[in-house]
């Protein structure tokens, strides 16, 4: 359980890193094989590659963004369905969350992450593609982590679906879950956690 929390505290302040930065502090760059990056400030550029890093005022496709309207009805984002979810008072609450309507995860619900997280293995054996995936880094109090961000279609947690999401492809230790289940999923219904009964209620907003 303490393993459990503190993999989970550490992937949520990595993932809180994501909101939008100010421009002056995004930086594109390419690497040896051509592959495009987008770095938060100069220094987090590989030094090798700072002369030809270009400033940028946003990545092409900035993940998670913060939503100017309503999580319901935002543009492009479908909600439906409301769920319960039982879970043990005291312990870390983990749900199945069905991926694309075709295959279940067992995510950490955590929301002080900004944005849903699971594991690339998992994510490819559901057939998520990686082929429109924007690459990126993750900066927290560890460091920072060069990463992947992919669209699922949608993520249905007992009949509450949402989607499509942009999600984070990154390996991380949580135990017997496969990621976290952010607020870019969370914010789209009103959350009640009912810690004495051991029930969460997703409603849509």
């Amino acid at each position: 359980m303490t393993r459990l929390l503190v993999a989970a505290t550490t992937v949520s302040a990595l993932v809180l890193c994501l909101a939008p930065v100010a421009p002056a502090q995004v930086y594109r760059w390419a690497d040896e094989q051509g592959r495009v990056n987008y770095s938060q400030g100069l220094d987090s550029v590989p030094e090798r590659f700072r002369s030809g890093a270009q400033f940028v005022t946003s990545p092409t496709a900035p993940p998670a963004p913060a939503p100017l309207t309503p999580p319901s009805r935002a543009a492009g984002v479908v909600v439906t369905g409301g769920a319960q979810i039982r879970f043990t008072p005291g312990q870390a609450i983990v749900v199945n969350a069905r991926i694309n309507d075709s295959g279940s995860v067992r995510l950490l619900l955590d929301t002080g992450a900004s944005v849903t997280t699971i594991n690339p293995r998992v994510l490819n054996q559901l057939g998520v593609s990686s082929r429109d995936a924007v690459r990126g880094f993750i900066r927290g109090v560890t460091g920072q982590a060069d990463t992947l961000f992919v669209v699922v279609n949608s993520i249905d947690v007992n009949g509450a679906k949402a989607g499509p999401i942009r999600v984070v492809a990154h390996d991380v230790d949580l135990g017997q879950s496969d990621g976290l289940l952010g607020r870019d999923y969370l914010d789209r219904f009103q959350v009640s956690i009912d810690n004495q009964a051991g029930i969460v209620t997703l409603t849509p907003r």
